[in-house]
């Protein structure tokens, strides 16, 4: 893994939209179904805070709970989980290794292989198409 981003508040709110910063900052989540337009061809999803590779796009599928959902990462070691009690409910809250952002959740309710839903808000994302995936 390369190694890790730490930028202060002021720093991460120069470069992020406020939408984008209030949900990899701050823990929030976007409201449901804000990206249902996410791109289709094949690619890398990174994160939009430091460009680590996250998800790979034929790991994505139509779960219908109203974010972009993957069964598993493109790098285990760039995905990380923290355990989430917040909002009275026990939840599993995914991050990127290398930037600390909040990302989403995972949930025990996916397809195989692996059997999980990584629940993502989509703001969190950008996406390299394939054919530019070598350049960066």
């Amino acid at each position: 893994m390369s190694d890790k981003i730490v930028k202060s508040d002021a720093e991460w709110r120069a470069q992020l939209t406020d939408e984008q910063y209030r949900v990899t900052r701050k823990h929030a989540t976007e409201r449901p179904g804000s990206h249902e337009n996410l791109p289709t061809d094949a690619g890398t999803f990174t994160c939009i805070c430091c460009g680590a590779p996250l998800f790979e796009q034929e790991t994505k599928f139509e779960s219908h709970c109203g974010w972009p959902a993957f069964y598993a990462p493109a790098d285990t070691d760039m995905v990380g989980m923290t355990r989430d009690d917040s909002l009275g409910m026990q939840r599993i809250e995914v991050h990127c290794n290398r930037c600390e952002a909040h990302l989403g959740h995972v949930f025990p309710d996916g397809p195989q292989p692996t059997g999980l839903r990584y629940c993502i808000n989509g703001v969190a994302l950008s996406f390299v198409p394939n054919d530019q995936s070598s350049s960066t």
